[in-house]
């Protein structure tokens, strides 16, 4: 796996929330490119990886939440994204009306992972039971804190957008160390 290539759109910020926005299939790109000309910073999580097949081998961007995307607005600018018709509506909890917000952490987390991880990142949104908190100490995911989780006997370092569920990596397990309980009461 290479880094991830995403496309990013920044302004100025003024108490912005992130949300995340459902768009029609195969019509993320090019939707991300429409936020962009509009002015709203959006962020489309895309990881480039090598598919093979009988007789060719080609690097291809592969999305790692299809028919979504990640816009940072602010209360003023939430109708916007939704003018586009390729933009159906905005992630919700169960039993409400309003959009649900992924905390600033949360997202860096999730883009330091995307950017940083040599191998796919996979998303599962099958809720984990709760794991040994853990901070990645070496390799290029250095100083990620995420949630150790074993997968078909592999160990994993999870981190959890709460509305998404989580996104997950292939990782040493000599290369997290527990976090400290005192660490943790800190945050």
């Amino acid at each position: 796996m290479q880094n991830t290539n995403h496309i990013e759109i920044k302004s100025s910020t003024a108490h912005r929330q992130w949300l995340v926005a459902y768009v029609q299939s195969c019509l993320e790109k090019k939707t991300a490119q429409r936020l962009a000309a509009m002015g709203i910073e959006c962020y489309l999580p895309v990881q480039s990886e090598i598919r093979q097949w009988s007789d060719r081998r080609k690097r291809v961007d592969r999305l790692v939440i299809p028919m979504m995307i990640f816009v940072h607005v602010t209360p003023q600018e939430r109708p916007l994204p939704l003018s586009l018709q390729a933009v159906s509506r905005y992630m919700v909890l169960r039993g409400e009306s309003t959009p649900a917000v992924i905390p600033d952490e949360q997202m860096a987390q999730f883009r330091f992972m995307l950017d940083y991880s040599p191998e796919a990142v996979e998303m599962c949104s099958v809720p984990l039971a709760p794991g040994d908190a853990v901070k990645v100490i070496k390799g290029p995911l250095a100083g990620l804190e995420g949630e150790l989780i074993t997968v078909n006997g592999k160990s994993k370092v999870a981190v959890r957008l709460d509305m998404l569920g989580c996104a997950h990596v292939d990782i040493p397990i000599g290369f997290v160390e527990k976090k400290d309980k005192k660490e943790k009461a800190v945050r």
